[in-house]
């Protein structure tokens, strides 16, 4: 029998699907139809369409199956973006790739999790939250923590120099694919905008009164051959956080300090 449609986590029944513990145990099975096909279905639709554009039914009509069909599997749209986070997190393997020094290291961690991003930006949406305890969420999360493991951190400083590190890196390509995609969205240029825009400034503006705000903003817009370069944005602040890491690392570190409990892979 389908357990009924919801739209709340039942955390213990998630636990079960995201370690293939459900399905083994035969709960929920259907003939043709598994958790992992209707994750991968989700994932397919959130990356064409969005969060707007994912439900149970435009993941039911990509799989070509009825809508109640998907509920003897997963009980809603919340239980499925569990499992959809785990997945993807799956895909971010470092192996052999992440090598170097601890810094060149976690810079790595940084920009493959900034691929993530820019691959799912629906994961932009959903995150910070609670994450889901599954082998994905949990192997990326020992992984990365490996990249400074040994370098004289206590625990604690590990787990929040990481958290740094991927909240840095989860604002910043949200920033970098907000302005990136911004002509699409207005549908105007920023040569564009700011040829509508500069001659209505010279009307109002007091060059004497904002004189920091001129001449920082026009020695920025020369040097950006534009109104603004995401990309530089994203790397100065990418070395500024690293710099901060390596400044506190090389002191020694400051000891451990009290932090949130109950969270074992929260990255």
């Amino acid at each position: 029998m389908a357990d009924a449609p919801s739209n709340r986590r039942n955390p213990v029944r998630t636990f079960e699907l995201l370690w293939n513990l459900r399905e083994h145990s035969g709960l929920g099975r259907r003939a043709g139809l598994s958790v992992e096909q209707i994750t991968a279905a989700a994932i397919e639709v959130a990356d064409a369409d969005g969060m707007d554009g994912l439900s149970m039914r435009s993941v039911a009509d990509r799989l070509g199956v009825g809508t109640m069909s998907l509920y003897r599997h997963v009980s809603g749209k919340e239980e499925l973006l569990d499992l959809m986070i785990d997945r993807v997190s799956a895909e971010v393997r470092y192996g052999e790739e992440c090598h170097g020094d601890w810094r060149s290291r976690l810079e790595q961690v940084a920009r493959f999790n900034r691929a993530m991003f820019e691959r799912h930006p629906w994961l932009l949406r959903i995150f910070p939250g609670r994450p889901p305890q599954g082998p994905g969420v949990i192997g990326k999360y020992d992984a990365e923590l490996r990249t400074i493991e040994g370098i004289g951190l206590t625990d604690v400083e590990m787990d929040s120099i990481l958290a740094l590190v991927l909240g840095y890196v989860r604002d910043a390509t949200a920033n970098l694919l907000a302005w990136t995609t911004m002509p699409e969205r207005t549908g105007q240029s920023d040569d564009e905008w700011w040829a509508t825009l500069a001659p209505l400034l010279d009307r109002v503006l007091d060059r004497e009164r904002y004189h920091v705000a001129v001449r920082v903003g026009t020695s920025a817009t020369e040097h950006y051959k534009g109104v603004h370069d995401p990309e530089h944005a994203f790397e100065f602040g990418l070395q500024r956080v690293l710099d901060g890491i390596e400044s506190f690392v090389l002191s020694g570190g400051e000891g451990e300090f009290p932090r949130r409990g109950g969270e074992v892979a929260g990255r």
